[in-house]
């Protein structure tokens, strides 16, 4: 034995007395416990929150303790979960704790991340490589090859040989129906450019459902995201009006988070108070709300717009000019910029659509003006009296050209889909041979017309900065407005898809653009030539 293991020496001096019987303790006392390693999921989140400097809010401490009730001792189980949480509350940060987590303890284990696009499942690879490198429960399994440490796909240090990485990640509409994993992670897989439609909702529904080619016997699959449509794959109930028996994630267990609970508080109130709930209510409109914060999307034939907060006004819009620059105003407001949109139909019976432009302004303040909503179709008869001066797509254009040109407006956005793509060529025909300095624009719609006029107006509307002209609301364009409905085929719209369209176009500043020298709104108030002198010698 050395000498450092040796006894120490007893203390110099007699004994010290015994204590007196009185004050000894019945049980002899225990040795105090050392802490053992902190284990579970729920500890793993609360480290790496604390190795971070921050505090685990307390929804994510709850989605913590329920995710971890479905491992144990780190061994997954065959599960289905599903959790909802409200747009902004950190349920992928949460997720990518998770991952890294079973790779932690199982470090053969093979997950699949797939999310709407391939950039956003790459960037919950790169959020669990994080994690694995810098989290203090975490041993060393980042490996020494590069390439084994990559942007889509990584491998930790394993004993198993394996033909698939640690981790992969994949766009939901790509190729990966050849791979194999015990855990299968849907990102936020739903997203409005493919539930917007029911084909683009069949086709997500058909991927997803590869799925259980990929997943091993045993596996587990963990959903997360918000609906963003009232047929999304997260519906607890089957909608029975599209042919659905049962709901897509049929058997799947769920938690849902909304950023309200069900008493009415904040679920997050030291981010999310009540002042900045509402905001967000008043910025993405009461349907939107309901659907990606509250967790609850609204039936279409809920999802109506409430046209008494459509703010009607009777005014026409002024010219000024002070020190030489020029400005427009309306009820008392200064003008910003305009847009013109021209959605075009061919047709003359009501059973076709019609075409509508809509003029729209918009202030300094962000308020927006609907002046005129133009509705009209082309004269058939005239059409066959003189077809080659009054072919259909020539009337359609002149009429198009006389509203710009009553209106004075500086550009007209055209939307090239199907009938309209010859158009603008044959608008700026015109008014190049009428030499009228309009210019003209082209649009290709790539989104469904009940999501624009959605996106559009229902925030806008909600939050009182929509305006219309008296002319407006005395037309069909109110009627539209009151009756619409996303989800129904059949129905007058055109004139709320032009407003739409020229809420979401690119703004035309107003201000002095090309006029011919002398005109209202002009560059120039004559043609004079002015000479300049110069120093410079000829």
């Amino acid at each position: 034995m050395n000498e450092s293991d040796s006894p120490s020496p007893p203390p110099e001096g007699p004994a010290p007395p015994p204590e007196p019987a009185a004050s000894q303790p019945k049980a002899a006392a225990k040795e105090p416990r050392k802490p053992g390693p902190r284990t579970g999921f729920y500890n793993f989140v609360s480290d790496w929150f604390r190795s971070q400097a921050l505090r685990t809010p307390l929804h994510l401490r709850k989605m913590a303790g329920w995710l971890g009730t479905h491992v144990r001792k780190g061994r997954i189980g065959p599960n289905r979960l599903l959790l909802l949480a409200f747009r902004g509350a950190g349920k992928s940060t949460l997720v990518g704790l998770f991952a890294a987590y079973l790779i932690s303890r199982q470090p053969d284990l093979r997950l699949l991340t797939l999310s709407a696009d391939l950039a956003l499942a790459r960037k919950m690879v790169r959020n669990v490589k994080r994690i694995i490198e810098a989290h203090p429960w975490i041993p060393r399994l980042k490996p020494k090859k590069p390439e084994l440490w990559g942007s889509e796909q990584f491998t930790v240090l394993r004993k198993a040989e394996l033909r698939d990485p640690t981790m992969l990640a994949r766009g939901a509409e790509g190729n990966f129906t050849g791979s194999r994993a015990e855990v299968v992670i849907c990102d936020d897989v739903e997203v409005p450019g493919n539930s917007d439609t029911p084909a683009k909702r069949a086709a997500l529904r058909e991927k997803l459902a590869e799925i259980e080619f990929v997943l091993v016997p045993g596996g587990m699959q963990l959903y997360l995201g918000t609906p963003h449509s009232y047929y999304s794959i997260y519906a607890e109930t089957p909608r029975k009006e599209v042919g659905e028996t049962r709901p897509f994630l049929d058997g799947f267990e769920r938690r849902a988070f909304p950023i309200r609970t069900a008493d009415g508080t904040p679920q997050w109130p030291k981010r999310y108070d009540e002042e900045e709930i509402a905001a967000i209510e008043r910025a993405t409109g009461p349907i939107r709300f309901a659907s990606q914060m509250m967790l609850t999307p609204m039936a279409p034939e809920q999802c109506r717009f409430d046209a008494g907060k459509l703010l009607r006004y009777a005014g026409e819009v002024e010219y000024r000019e002070q020190q030489g620059r020029a400005s427009y105003w309306l009820e008392g407001r200064k003008l910003a910029s305009v847009r013109v949109w021209w959605d075009p139909a061919y047709g003359e019976t009501e059973k076709h659509d019609r075409n509508a432009i809509a003029l729209l302004y918009q202030d300094a303040a962000g308020h927006y003006w609907i002046h005129r909503v133009h509705y009209f179709r082309h004269d058939a008869a005239l059409a066959e009296r003189d077809p080659a001066g009054h072919a259909e797509a020539d009337q359609l254009c002149r009429e198009a050209a006389r509203f710009a040109e009553e209106h004075r407006v500086p550009a007209i956005t055209v939307e090239d889909n199907g009938v309209g793509k010859v158009l603008p060529g044959l608008l700026r025909k015109l008014f190049s041979e009428k030499r009228m300095p309009i210019s003209v624009l082209e649009h290709h719609a790539r989104t469904s017309k009940s999501g624009r006029i959605l996106d559009a107006i229902d925030v806008r509307l909600a939050a009182g900065l929509l305006h219309a002209h008296a002319s407006v609301c005395d037309g069909p364009f109110l009627e539209e407005l009151r009756g619409w409905q996303p989800e129904r085929a059949s129905q007058p719209d055109d004139g709320l898809d032009a407003v739409a369209g020229a809420i979401l176009a690119e703004p035309v500043r107003l201000g002095p653009y090309p006029r011919a020298p002398g005109e209202h709104g002009a560059w120039r108030m004559s043609g004079q030539v002015h000479q300049a002198r110069t120093e410079f010698d000829p």
